[in-house]
């Protein structure tokens, strides 16, 4: 028999409030993943082109859902173990802070009165300011939840929902990112580096279908 002292010890959670920390790297997942859908839907909706900064964030992000999906993968076996959920969200934290500190050094570049800023904004905030508020709410709420994680962090994950609903967040993951990877290539053409301000699809212009109105790289 069980007791709470042993669940404690054991970290073996019960419940729904054992399986907060597998939900919410769910949430983790489909989350940051719907952010990156945001920034391509500005990209290819408005012809936003993301600058390196941007493209740096968004790469923070998915890294951030990939540590989340390392304790959904677990997760979908049926059993987690305390090393699994230090793995995710360490890697997650690494990558929310990566992101949180590129996110601010973009908003430093363009903190002085009078500057536009970089692209298009939303609710009044540019995109980099929302990045750099969401990778401080997300250290936030990992951090939050890991003060509890004697009682969130459950060592047996029921298969029903749990299983098909990762599956599902890390197969929408996995499409963004390759999605993600297209869209690079195709700014970057075939460059090494990404100009601080593109202002076209080099791909396009490397292989002949755009002729002018692209910047190219200045080694180039």
């Amino acid at each position: 028999m069980v007791t709470a002292t042993d669940a404690e010890t054991t970290g073996t959670g019960g419940g729904f409030a054992g399986q907060i920390q597998y939900w919410l790297a769910v949430i983790f997942i489909v989350g940051w993943t719907g952010v990156v859908c945001g920034g391509l839907g500005v990209q290819f909706g408005t012809w936003d082109y993301p600058c390196p900064l941007c493209m740096l964030q968004r790469y923070f992000m998915m890294l951030a859902a990939l540590g989340a999906a390392y304790i959904v993968r677990k997760g979908m076996t049926g059993s987690l173990v305390r090393r699994d959920y230090m793995v995710g969200w360490g890697l997650a934290i690494v990558a929310c802070f990566g992101g949180g500190f590129t996110g601010w050094r973009q908003t430093m570049l363009h903190i002085l009165p009078g500057d536009p800023g970089y692209g298009g904004a939303v609710l009044g905030l540019h995109l980099y300011v929302w990045a750099f508020v969401l990778f401080i709410a997300a250290i936030t709420t990992i951090g939050v939840v890991l003060s509890f994680s004697y009682a969130t962090a459950a060592e047996t994950i029921p298969a029903t929902p749990h299983r098909m609903v990762g599956t599902l967040a890390i197969g929408f993951l996995a499409l963004i990112i390759v999605i993600n990877l297209v869209a690079t290539f195709f700014l970057e053409g075939f460059h090494w580096v990404l100009p601080d301000d593109p202002s076209c699809y080099k791909l396009l212009h490397d292989l002949g279908i755009l002729h002018d109105g692209c910047v190219l790289p200045a080694s180039h």
